[in-house]
């Protein structure tokens, strides 16, 4: 089991599922990271977090513990 997390910058994966339960997983899918999603990893910030993410067209920024709860590949 791979996450965003874990992804390279450069890479383009595909959301598999979300975990997590309740408003936090809400939130995640509101944002647009919905299985099946492709996502681009864009780049990390200096410290490591968040994360930027090219998602259906737009920016978005991820904080790493929001994307340890998301599986791709």
């Amino acid at each position: 089991m791979k996450t965003l997390k874990e992804t390279a910058v450069g890479e383009t994966v595909m959301v598999v599922k979300i975990h997590g339960e309740g408003a936090v997983k809400r939130r995640i899918m509101d944002m647009g990271l919905t299985r099946g999603t492709e996502v681009y990893v864009r780049k990390v910030a200096p410290l490591g977090d968040p994360i930027e993410l090219r998602v259906r067209g737009y920016e978005l920024s991820l904080r790493k513990a929001d994307a340890a709860m998301v599986e791709v590949e």
